[in-house]
């Protein structure tokens, strides 16, 4: 499955409601589950993100439709990087011309 490294940062809303965070979080592993992927890791950052999930999804689409839900709540914004295992980074590297 594609692996997804996602870096949130907190909205105003989320701040004035940190406290239910834990309960956001928990939704949001019980929906990657519901559409068939893994929610691998999650950290609370020091730095410009607040956050950061690792995330597998079974393709992009899936994935997109869990960001877009997650971000029309509004406690969160997000950014994401598609992330390679090394297995998929060595497979590009020896396709190339």
């Amino acid at each position: 499955m594609p692996t997804y490294v996602v870096l949130l940062r907190y909205t105003s809303q989320g701040m004035s409601t940190i406290k239910d965070s834990p309960k956001r979080l928990d939704a949001a592993k019980a929906a990657v589950k519901a559409a068939g992927g893994e929610f691998k890791a999650y950290y609370l950052t020091l730095g410009r993100f607040d956050e950061v999930a690792i995330i597998e999804a079974p393709d992009d689409a899936t994935f997109t439709k869990l960001m877009i839900a997650v971000a029309t709540q509004g406690n969160v914004q997000t950014e994401t990087l598609r992330a390679f295992t090394e297995a998929e980074y060595r497979a590009i590297i020896a396709g190339l011309p």
